[in-house]
C-alpha cells in the first residue's frame, strides 16, 4: 500500500512539474491567429526546422508557405528564416530564403538569421541583431504556444500564426513534437530568467 502511495505521489508530482510551465505559457501565449484573422506585424519570423538533402522537410515547408502566404497578403513586409545555417543542418535559413524566393518572394524582404539555434535565440536575436519590435511568429501549432510566450517574455510584441497541415500527414512526429513542448517549456523558462546570451553567428 505504502508502494502505491508512493508511485501515485510521484506521478502527481511528475505530471504538475511537466504541466505547470506549459499552463503558464498557454495562458500568456494569447490567441493563435490564422492568415486571415493575423493583423499586420512588419515582420513575419519563420522558424526553422530540419532540411532534407533533397529540401526543406514537410514541416519545414509547411512553415515557409504560412510564410510566404502572410507575405502576400499583406500581414508582414518583411521575412525573418531563423536557423542553424552551419553546413551539418545543411544550411536551415539559407534553405528557407532560396525557397521562398523560388516562389516569388524578393530577396531584400528576406533576412537569413544564421544562429537561430533554438526559439529563445531567435527571439533574442531578432531584439538585438536585427531590430524588430513586432513580429508574427510562423511554426506548427503545436510549438506556438511557447513561440509566442518566448518572444513576449523577451520583450516583443507578438502575435503567432500556427501551421495544422503536417498534423495527419505525419501524426506520430506530429504528436513527439507535442510531448516534446513539455520538456522545452522547461529549457525556455531557465533561459528567459536567466537571461543567458543568445548564439553569436
Amino acid at each position: 500500500m505504502k508502494r502505491w502511495r508512493f508511485l501515485t505521489v510521484a506521478a502527481v508530482v511528475g505530471v504538475a512539474a511537466l504541466a505547470g510551465p506549459a499552463i503558464a505559457v498557454r495562458a500568456d501565449s494569447g490567441p493563435d491567429h490564422t492568415v486571415e484573422s493575423a493583423p499586420h506585424r512588419p515582420v513575419g519570423i519563420v522558424l526553422g526546422a530540419r532540411v532534407q538533402p533533397s529540401g526543406p522537410s514537410p514541416y519545414l515547408q509547411a512553415r515557409i508557405d504560412l510564410g510566404i502566404e502572410l507575405y502576400r497578403s499583406g500581414k508582414v513586409d518583411r521575412l525573418i528564416m531563423s536557423g542553424d545555417d552551419s553546413a551539418e543542418a545543411l544550411h536551415e535559413p539559407t534553405t528557407m530564403k532560396l525557397y521562398a524566393i523560388d516562389r516569388g518572394v524578393p530577396a531584400q524582404d528576406i533576412t537569413v538569421d544564421p544562429a537561430g539555434l533554438d526559439t529563445y535565440d531567435t527571439c533574442v536575436r531578432a531584439r538585438d541583431e536585427y531590430g524588430a519590435t513586432a513580429v508574427t511568429m510562423i511554426t506548427q501549432s503545436y510549438h506556438l504556444p511557447r513561440a509566442v510566450a518566448t518572444c513576449r517574455w523577451v520583450g516583443l510584441d507578438v502575435i503567432g500564426v500556427g501551421d495544422e497541415s503536417v498534423r495527419g500527414p505525419h501524426p506520430r512526429s506530429w504528436w513527439y513534437g507535442v510531448a516534446r513542448e513539455l520538456l522545452a517549456n522547461w529549457k525556455m523558462l531557465i533561459d528567459v530568467a536567466s537571461g543567458r546570451p543568445p548564439a553569436e553567428g
